[in-house]
């Protein structure tokens, strides 16, 4: 019992999961929007998704529709991809995939080129990559010129 076994592909420390109604609507977008890939699924005898773990990436996200023991729960995600050009293109392809915008695509002032969107379950997802080095004190001085909300 003592043996080390090694996590599975994809699950770091900390797997960030969600409780959402129509998980299945959930797994075709983060297939369509997002390139993922269904790695283990399970079905309940209702046709509830019940659990299933989708790689995007390096990284696995589990999803599960809310029972009556587990209540709906969707997430905040980060999806990171290589530049701003990416940022636009995914951004566009979530909207097509069923997605709804939260914010288009911007540069703020910590260095990140980024949009937000809310996929057919609810989980809020920030698309983004990193486009300029920002020091700590750049970040606050241009934090300083941001309108208050």
């Amino acid at each position: 019992m003592s043996k080390k076994i090694p996590r599975p592909e994809g699950h770091h420390i900390v797997v960030p999961a969600a409780v959402v109604p129509a998980t299945a609507k959930v797994i075709s977008f983060l297939e369509r929007a997002f390139g993922g890939k269904v790695v283990d699924r399970y079905d309940g005898p209702d046709g509830a998704v019940y659990h299933a773990e989708v790689m995007l990436g390096d990284s696995v996200v589990m999803l599960g529709e809310p029972q009556p023991d587990h209540p709906a729960m969707p997430a905040t995600l980060s999806y990171y991809v290589d530049d701003a050009v990416a940022v636009e293109a995914t951004y566009r392809r979530a909207l097509d995939a069923g997605a709804t915008s939260i914010t288009e695509p911007s540069t703020q002032p910590w260095g990140y080129r980024s949009a937000c969107i809310a996929d057919p379950g609810g989980n809020r997802w920030t698309i983004c990559a990193i486009v300029e080095q920002v020091s700590h004190d750049e970040i606050m001085r241009r934090m300083q010129d941001m309108p208050k909300s």
